[in-house]
């Protein structure tokens, strides 16, 4: 994909039916439907030549058509939002789809930006996601939170629910008081995933034809997919660790943060 100029549309799985907060995108926060700050942030990424919502909801069909923005009606039948983009996928003309979480309003345009960046500048990638360091133990072990751990190219090794990788110290040592998730002798923090993915047009229909693997299946995490199938994933390191919406606390948290920006 190096030395193009590849077509790449931003895509916001978006339906009602969640399990902890049904209708959550279309929430109001700081007078705008949840959805409608997703949309708006990565509009303002200056890689994205289009941004599309997928949904499988009238509703969300006619809310955001009513703040001038553009939604695809997909089947209900999807088991992911993985499946609902490529359906829009194989309509859409597009070399690169950014997966963009439709309950996480605090989204930067430039972390967007960063999880496209190796996609300009190296050949034959398939498949791109960021990720942030954890900086407590708390999170490091906490299920969760999805770990990730790469190779000195920055790929993805595996990503688990687990304390990867394992922090193992000498007998009698402790953790400095002002690094406590630096590991002393190597130096590594751990990496936790953000759920935010590039993938080429081609990438995203193969992964949706796939079978659900082993290892999805034990961890319940889908990008265990590609890595069990051979496809090497490319993580980009953010300074960035997202809020998502998920309950009413975290619903409040934000509507907070919103507020205060307006």
């Amino acid at each position: 994909m190096a030395n193009l100029s590849p077509r790449i549309v931003g895509m916001i799985p978006a339906r009602l039916a969640a399990t902890r907060l049904p209708g959550k995108v279309l929430l109001d926060i700081a007078g705008k439907p949840m959805v409608q700050h997703v949309y708006e942030r990565a509009q303002q990424s200056r890689h994205l030549s289009e941004v599309l919502v997928a949904t499988d909801s009238d509703e969300v069909l006619r809310a955001v058509e009513g703040f001038g923005g553009k939604a695809v009606m997909t089947s209900p039948e999807h088991a992911s939002g993985t499946d609902r983009l490529a359906e829009v996928a194989r309509g859409t003309d597009c070399d690169l789809v950014v997966n963009i979480q439709g309950d996480e309003p605090l989204i930067r345009p430039e972390i967007i930006d960063a999880a496209v960046a190796p996609f300009l500048a190296e050949e034959g990638l398939r498949l791109g996601t960021i990720a942030t360091p954890i900086l407590t133990l708390e999170e490091h072990l906490e299920d969760s939170a999805v770990k990730v751990v790469v190779d000195r190219r920055g790929f993805a090794l595996y990503f688990s629910r687990c304390p990867i990788p394992f922090f193992r110290l000498d007998p009698g040592a402790t953790w400095p008081a002002d690094k406590p998730r630096v590991h002393p002798k190597s130096g590594l923090t751990p990496l936790k995933h953000i759920g935010m993915y590039v993938y080429t047009r081609d990438t995203l229909l193969w992964m949706a034809g796939l079978e659900r693997t082993p290892l999805e299946i034990t961890e319940g995490l889908e990008q265990l997919r590609a890595v069990e199938n051979g496809c090497s994933i490319r993580v980009v390191q953010v300074d960035y660790s997202p809020i998502g919406v998920d309950t009413p606390e975290d619903l409040a948290r934000v509507r907070q943060i919103m507020e205060k920006e307006v």
